[in-house]
């Protein structure tokens, strides 16, 4: 009995190699290696292209709430909860997750379903067994919406990407069709978790910080967590009327702004000097002194 058979070949497509392993500061990382728009020679920005080029991501913001978060553990213990709301791959959720081993936890949030794959990643890759990632997009109500999808094999900024059609959209490096809006992703409201305790709140959401604010009010008024808000994409003023609504004393600082309550024991470490914010982490509220917010 013959056994000879006939060879199987199996062609193979070629695929670009989008995702990669990048090792950076923060820990190996699950990067897109088209995350840039390049708008001239000395103007590239991305998330990935930060991490690629650099091996680090905005320290300057990653180190300032790094310092919060260890202000909420000196002034109320054990037991800090950050969220970060718009996490892209992660930079900041791994950072606070590892810092806060043994005594704080985080809830990271992204709407990009591939992107919420690399965080996903990145966060198991890390070893940050205390945060806890969830794939929706966050607003002032409970639903669905209806995003396009950038193409993650061509350049573009996605961390710039704006869920909905806006009267002006950013260029992120390459063109949206918000008419093709078919990807349907979750819509929730912060309420709707009904968390124990929260200390900190990073909104970071393109334009739609507003919304996340107004699905957040019960949290906000029960545990008057700390905020750090983008600002460049949203009325400013709406912005500063609503926080200041809940007692919030407000730092401008650049394209963010940091909220802090006033009846927030953190409140006193904090101070500004020539339009620099510094935090004075080894002083309790009492000793700690400096010129007040706005």
């Amino acid at each position: 009995m013959s056994t000879n058979r006939p060879e199987i070949v199996i062609m193979k497509s070629v695929r670009p190699a989008a995702f990669v392993l990048v090792s950076t500061h923060h820990g190996t990382m699950i990067v897109n290696r088209n995350d840039f728009h390049r708008v001239d020679e000395k103007s590239i920005y991305g998330v990935g292209h930060q991490l690629m080029a650099r091996s680090c991501y905005d320290q300057h913001d990653v180190q300032l709430i790094l310092e919060l978060l260890q202000l909420r553990l000196q002034h109320y213990g054990p037991g800090v909860t950050a969220l970060d709301c718009g996490a892209n791959i992660g930079v900041h959720s791994i950072e606070w997750a590892n810092l806060m081993t043994d005594w704080g936890q985080v809830h990271a949030f992204e709407a990009q379903e591939k992107i919420f794959y690399a965080l996903a990643g990145n966060i198991v890759i890390n070893n940050c067994l205390n945060v806890h990632a969830r794939h929706v997009a966050l607003g002032d109500r409970a639903g669905t919406l209806s995003i396009p999808e950038p193409n993650y094999l061509q350049p573009g900024s996605f961390g710039s990407f704006e869920l909905r059609k806006m009267p002006v959209n950013e260029n992120i490096g390459q063109k949206i069709d918000y008419a093709a809006a078919t990807t349907s992703i979750d819509l929730i409201t912060l309420d709707s978790l009904a968390l124990e305790r929260v200390d900190l709140i990073k909104i970071d959401v393109e334009g739609m910080e507003e919304e996340v604010l107004n699905g957040s009010k019960v949290l906000i008024g029960k545990h008057k967590p700390l905020m750090y808000i983008e600002v460049i994409k949203s009325n400013q003023q709406n912005l500063r009327d609503f926080l200041r609504n809940f007692d919030y004393a407000l730092f401008p600082l650049g394209m963010n702004m940091l909220a802090i309550h006033k009846n927030d024991a953190c409140l006193a470490n904090v101070k500004t000097s020539k339009g620099k914010l510094s935090i004075n982490k080894g002083k309790s509220a009492q000793e700690a002194k400096g010129p007040g917010p706005l």
